[in-house]
């Protein structure tokens, strides 16, 4: 069994109900007043965390525009785009971090980020964020796990694109570094993603890999996904999020709108709650049900002396009389005493 972990007031693990945690990333559209809106729908959703990205275009890569530095033309959402410029645009900036942190734990949000070099590390511990994410990209990067570890905070790792190698290498340095517990969440790094390419039945083989709770990190349109992922075992489940995709904005193709996430919490609950146990057998909601299933009944007044026929006994609801397994027994006996119509059969009746 994976151990629970805690991320701020919250418990998770495969006993809790699902931590659904909503990415801001860039869908500010670098204003900041929308980046506290985005906060304030984040709260009303009933989502349990806001998550940021913590860096600034040169600390993520360099200005330069070589083919190297761009994204392939390709691309649906950012084809041909500089690296550089793109983040420019999708930055979080550090002075915005801490409005943000205090908005998110005003309205009730336990609020982390992602790092992506010592600076950002050094601005989230002075915002004492309670856990920190690894993204997929970052995962190959075991100086920045281990500094992130050094923290004594919870990590949480995507592995989008790793290997069974690469992912036991980064879980390895956050253990040693002394991270509190780890979060392994199965990622596809496409955006937006393919459903088919989700691959949610890898969530219990990273469970039982490497004995920590799991999750998703999911960047395909709506919240199906996201809400099947919980039936394999997902106890945390990161979304993006904007006011409104029609406002445009990096990520906003793939980002849930307030009401979809307000949906996703619901029904990942709902789901959770629908996993029950193993056991098969009546429910207690089902009691009721009992007592309406099929049984055999005289369905005619009948005296005593007539002979037991098909046509006043039948298998009707509700219970209480012979099972409907008995009719062929049943058949051609006669009757030991006047029956109302409306009896349920048994055997003194016979």
């Amino acid at each position: 069994m994976t151990a629970t972990i805690k991320i701020g007031p919250h418990a998770v693990g495969a006993g809790e109900r699902p931590f659904v945690v909503a990415e801001m990333s860039g869908n500010h559209n670098g204003d900041l007043n929308r980046a506290l809106a985005i906060v304030d729908a984040v709260a009303e959703s009933g989502a349990h965390a806001l998550k940021l990205q913590t860096y600034r275009p040169d600390t993520i890569t360099i200005d330069v525009d070589t083919p190297a530095f761009r994204i392939s033309s390709g691309h649906e959402l950012w084809g041909g785009e500089n690296l550089y410029r793109l983040y420019e645009r999708a930055h979080t900036p550090y002075e915005w971090h801490a409005p943000i942190f205090a908005r998110a734990r005003e309205r009730g949000l336990t609020v982390f980020s992602s790092p992506f070099d010592a600076t950002a590390v050094e601005l989230l511990e002075s915002l004492d964020a309670p856990a920190y994410k690894i993204a997929s990209s970052e995962l190959v990067d075991l100086p920045l796990i281990r500094l992130v570890a050094s923290t004594g905070k919870p990590m949480v790792i995507s592995t989008g694109m790793a290997t069974v190698a690469e992912i036991d290498a980064a879980v390895r340095t956050a253990r040693a570094g002394g991270a509190a517990g780890i979060v392994l969440l199965a990622c596809t790094a496409s955006y937006p993603a393919p459903p088919a390419d989700s691959n949610l039945r890898r969530l219990p083989v990273l469970a039982g890999a490497f004995d920590v709770p799991v999750g998703l990190s999911d960047h395909t349109p709506g919240i199906g996904v996201a809400v099947a992922s919980v039936a394999l075992g997902a106890c945390f489940i990161e979304k993006h999020v904007t006011l409104d995709r029609a406002d445009g904005g990096v990520d906003s193709d793939f980002s849930l709108n307030p009401a979809e996430l307000t949906a996703l919490v619901a029904e990942s609950g709902r789901a959770y709650a629908a996993l029950g146990g193993t056991a098969i057998g009546p429910t207690p909601a089902e009691r009721e049900g009992l007592r309406f299933r099929r049984s055999l009944f005289v369905v005619e007044d009948v005296r005593a002396g007539d002979p037991v026929t098909a046509n006043n006994v039948r298998s009707i609801r509700p219970a209480g009389g012979l099972a409907p397994v008995e009719i062929d027994r049943v058949l051609g006996r006669t009757f030991t005493s006047d029956v109302p119509r409306g009896t349920p059969l048994s055997w003194d009746l016979i």
